[in-house]
């Protein structure tokens, strides 16, 4: 789940990290506002997405698609450029390297007082599963694209492994100040905006804190200049307050949707569609449908409860992606049964019209009356006895991979 930067901000004050005052606005009388408020001759006028690459990224008329501003992020050193800025900004069409060419429409903007940069820097945490860790990358060469930087110049990217048993240690931090060239009164107020920051991601459950840029003033302060934040949706039973924050016009609507019914839904960029039991089995027949030449166009998984309503209701989602020339059906029954399962697909298939290729596989609980169910019915229902042969099939009858 992702938030604003806006959001990110007040929460980084609440841990003490350093941020300049800012004011969110949605219109551009509020804007203005902001500015005579701040009380700083000069502010960023900034869109509020969820996507990096704003200040890059080119704004479009919703309807026309024709330019009309170049870059999301503008300095406004008048109360009249801010009225421009927010003008050209608001309600229309941001398009960044990371939101694709349809781009996002901007709702939202952020106001920020300016402060003397005198050098930028990049810093992020996330969760390094395969370390099991919080990773901390930082470098000098903030404000650029980090996979640039990674790519051209990995030596300056500088990383750390943090332990939570051991939290952050002071040494680490000492190090990585060193790292970036920080000495003084600015590798001090790096240490402490970092420890806070840590604490800011352990105790929210996060799973990526990204600021680019983190600048060093010319008064030797350290600011947080941006605040990309990501929370582990898996911990929302710990967060109630998530949903006051959460800007469901950033989400899929499907996906939403998906979620109110109990499904748990990804879209992605395939054309053949999954419906599964299980986050593990559904990430493996993924695997298994890319290791025979197909793509998957969605991560689904009903859960270990699903009913017939709800199957029926995944199928509908599957097949509202028009990309989708093929469905894989894998479910392995332990609380969920495949007779319920096998009845599902046959209600779904018969009420919306199924006319892609469908294959099921099917194992465990009531499996032979799951499949007696399917045989029975007059419908074009491919069974499979494996996941490898319900990827191998799945992927045959649409003609192979992805044209």
């Amino acid at each position: 789940m992702n938030i604003h930067e806006y959001q990110g901000k007040a929460l980084f004050a609440r841990y003490g990290v350093p941020v300049l005052e800012g004011v969110h606005c949605t219109t551009v009388e509020e804007a203005a506002a902001a500015y005579d408020a701040l009380s700083s001759p000069v502010v960023a006028v900034k869109s509020q997405i969820h996507a990096g690459g704003r200040g890059k990224g080119t704004l479009l008329h919703p309807t026309t698609r024709d330019v009309v501003m170049e870059g999301g992020v503008k300095i406004a050193k008048s109360r009249a450029d801010v009225e421009t800025y927010a003008s050209s900004i608001l309600g229309n069409v941001l398009v960044t390297k990371q939101t694709g060419p349809e781009g996002k429409v901007v709702s939202n903007l952020y106001i920020e007082s300016g402060c003397a940069i005198a050098h930028e820097y990049y810093l992020a945490l996330l969760v390094d599963r395969e370390e099991k860790s919080v990773l901390i990358m930082a470098s000098t060469e903030g404000g650029m694209d980090i996979e640039e930087v990674a790519e051209a110049t990995p030596e300056l990217l500088h990383k750390v492994h943090v332990d939570p048993s051991m939290g952050l240690l002071g040494f680490q931090s000492r190090d990585l100040a060193a790292a970036l060239g920080l000495t003084g009164a600015a590798a001090k107020g790096f240490r402490k905006a970092l420890a806070s920051l840590y604490t800011c991601f352990m105790e929210n459950d996060c799973a990526m804190v990204e600021i680019n840029p983190l600048v060093r003033t010319e008064d030797e302060g350290i600011v947080a200049l941006d605040a990309k934040v990501s929370f582990d949706e898996n911990a929302s039973f710990r967060h109630p307050a998530w949903e006051d924050v959460r800007d469901l016009s950033e989400e899929e609507e499907v996906e939403i949707r998906a979620k109110a019914t109990g499904l748990s839904y990804v879209k992605l960029d395939g054309n053949i569609g999954c419906l599964v039991n299980g986050a593990g089995l559904a990430m493996a027949t993924m695997d298994v449908i890319k290791l025979y030449g197909g793509e998957p166009a969605n991560f689904l998984d009903v859960g270990g409860g699903a009913n017939e309503e709800q199957v029926k209701t995944a199928f509908s989602i599957i097949l509202e992606d028009p990309n989708v020339k093929g469905i894989l059906v894998n479910i392995f029954g332990g609380i969920m049964r495949c007779d319920i399962i096998a009845r599902g697909v046959i209600g779904a298939t018969e009420s919306l019209g199924l006319d892609v290729p469908l294959v099921v596989r099917l194992a465990g609980t009531n499996v032979d009356e799951g499949k007696a169910i399917l045989a029975a019915s007059t419908l074009n229902i491919h069974p499979a006895d494996s996941l490898a042969e319900g990827a191998e099939r799945i992927v045959a009858l649409i003609g192979g991979g992805e044209a």
